[in-house]
């Protein structure tokens, strides 16, 4: 697995990332996360609707509560054809719980905390930490990435309009 050394920061400090680059134009890796029922889903089960991953390092971080906040509002004006799904390391548990709490209906929330797939998979796990880095991919209807976003610095959002305009513009 190749390693990408100070693709991004936390709080200024450069981080390793495990993983290929994944880029627009490649089709998404289809790895299977762990929903809050502990059922399995796939990403390719998604295909067919465009697909936002949101992808964090945990929901219990005001960053990230904010960016899944976020989606949640924004999806009522997206629409059936598009699926929103947040991506951690969470604990299925946790993730619930969060939801719950916050009033999370729109969005999906899945883990990647048993092997690890997706960070890899994508090149968003940081090394060391088991977690993921921050940043945001959008899939077409046949599963191709026609966007990707790796926020530099961890603790910052991302580009939430650049990334809905992505989305919106394939439907």
């Amino acid at each position: 697995m190749s390693e990408r050394e100070g693709v991004v920061t936390m709080k200024g400090n450069p981080m390793t990332l495990i993983g290929d680059e994944l880029t627009v134009g490649s089709q998404a890796p289809d790895v299977t996360l762990v929903a809050n029922d502990l059922s399995e889903v796939s990403i390719s089960s998604f295909q067919g609707k465009v697909c936002i991953l949101s992808v964090i390092p945990s929901l219990d971080t005001p960053v990230c509560d904010t960016q899944t906040r976020r989606f949640n509002e924004e999806a009522a004006g997206l629409g059936d054809d598009v699926v929103i799904v947040t991506v951690s390391t969470d604990l299925p548990f946790a993730q619930k719980r969060w939801c719950g709490a916050a009033g999370i209906e729109k969005v999906q929330t899945l883990s990647d905390h048993r092997e690890a797939a997706f960070g890899e998979a994508y090149g968003m796990l940081l090394k060391g930490l088991r977690i993921l880095t921050r940043g945001l991919f959008i899939l077409d209807k046949t599963g191709k990435v026609t966007y990707a976003q790796v926020c530099p610095e961890i603790a910052a959002e991302p580009n939430y309009d650049e990334a809905l305009a992505a989305a919106k513009a394939l439907l």
